[in-house]
C-alpha cells in the first residue's frame, strides 16, 4: 500500500532509531488515520517522545489524535479524550483531558469500534474549532535537528 503522503525526513531519521516492529506500527496506524482523513495536517514533534499530532488545523488545540512513540512502544492518543463518546471504554489513563489505547499489533486499532471512535473525534474537532483554517493536509515538523 502506498503512503498517503510521505514520512518527513526529520521525523523519519528519528524514527528509524526505534525497533522494526515499533516502525511498522507507527507506519501502519499513521497510514490508517490518514486514510480516516486525508485532509489532516500531520504536526511533529520529538519531546519526552517522538510524536505525530492529527489536526484539523495547523494548532495543536484542533488536533482530535496523536500517535506518541515512546522507546519500545507507541499509544493512539486523544487529546479531548475525555469529552469523547466512549461507549465500548476503549480510553484509558488519568489526565485532565488526554485519554489513550495501547498499540501492539494492528488488530488494536484496526477494528469498527476504533475507527469509529477517531471518526467521532474528528467531528469533534472539527466541532470545537474556534475559527475555520486554510491549511490542509499538510505535514509540519517542529523537530530541531540540530
Amino acid at each position: 500500500m502506498k503512503p498517503l503522503r510521505p514520512i518527513h525526513p526529520d521525523f523519519r531519521a528519528l524514527l528509524d532509531l526505534k525497533t522494526k516492529e515499533v516502525i511498522d506500527l507507527f507506519t501502519d496506524l499513521r497510514q490508517y488515520i490518514l486514510e480516516l482523513y486525508p485532509d489532516s495536517n500531520e504536526l511533529l514533534y520529538h519531546t519526552h517522545a517522538l510524536t505525530a499530532v492529527f489536526s484539523i488545523s495547523d494548532k495543536i488545540a484542533d488536533a482530535y489524535c496523536v500517535l506518541p512513540i515512546y522507546t519500545n512502544h507507541l499509544n493512539l492518543g486523544f487529546n479531548k479524550g475525555t469529552l469523547l463518546k466512549d461507549p465500548h471504554r476503549l480510553l484509558t489513563g488519568t489526565g485532565k483531558l488526554m485519554r489513550h489505547i495501547d498499540v501492539q499489533t494492528p488488530s488494536d486499532y484496526r477494528n469498527p469500534k476504533v475507527k469509529a471512535l477517531i471518526k467521532h473525534a474528528i467531528e469533534f474537532a472539527i466541532d470545537d474549532m474556534d475559527k475555520s483554517t486554510t491549511c490542509t493536509g499538510k505535514t509540519i515538523s517542529k523537530i530541531s535537528m540540530k
